[in-house]
This record gives structure tokens, sequence and C-alpha cells, in this order.
């Protein structure tokens, strides 16, 4: 029983939460799991790997940049080629990480989603 209550729940929820709403908060998903990798760096393993959070956050950024520079986004042309930069940039900087891993490398990645997610979120 409590189940279904929890899906109806996260179905509801779902339906009901606006699409800039939902991408900030993956984004701040993202960034949390950057923020773990980093916190528990030269431990021997975290919550979430290296690879885990640099694969979420490019899976995520693929998606996003994919979405708004596509023909029927009715972005300004100007926002979208931003974004569309963005998303490349993000997407270099984390194949870098990965063939040079280092905490402090990972800040960019955290920034930029926290700073994306707040403006989504109009904080």
């Amino acid at each position: 029983m409590h189940n279904l209550a929890t899906a109806a729940y996260q179905q509801t929820t779902q339906s009901t939460v606006s699409p800039r709403e939902l991408e900030a908060t993956l984004l701040l998903k993202a960034a949390a799991r950057l923020q773990a990798v980093k916190d528990d760096w030269g431990n021997d393993g975290g919550p979430v790997t290296l690879d885990e959070a640099l694969s979420y956050n490019r899976r995520l950024w693929t998606i996003l940049a994919t979405s708004v520079t596509s023909n029927d986004n009715p972005m300004p042309m100007e926002i979208k080629q931003n974004l569309g930069s963005l998303g490349a940039f993000i997407l270099k900087h984390t194949l870098d990480v990965m063939t040079n891993p280092s905490p402090e490398r990972l800040t960019t990645l955290i920034q930029i989603n926290r700073n994306i997610a707040q403006g989504l979120r109009g904080t």
C-alpha cells in the first residue's frame, strides 16, 4: 500500500513540476554528486565515484544542450547559441577532468551547474 501511495505522489509531483524547475533540480543533483566526489577525494570510495558523477553530468548536459539548440526550441537564437557553447565547454572540461583528475577541476562544473540552476529558479 505504501508503494502505491509513493508512486501516486511521485507521478503527481512529476506532472506539476515546471520544466525549468525540473532542469534546476537535475543540475543541482549533478552538482551535489560532483561535490560529494570532491569532498571525499583521497578517501577509499565515497557515496559516488568520479566516473559516476562525471557520467551523470555529461548525460544531463548532452540532453540540455541538444534540447536547447533544437530548431523547434522557441528561445532566442543568441541564448540558444550561448547555452550550446556552454554545453560544449562542459563536455570538453569533463573529458579533461577524466584524463587529468583532480578535485579542484570539479569546481568549475559544480559552480556552472549551481549558477544555471539558480537562474532557472529566478534566484
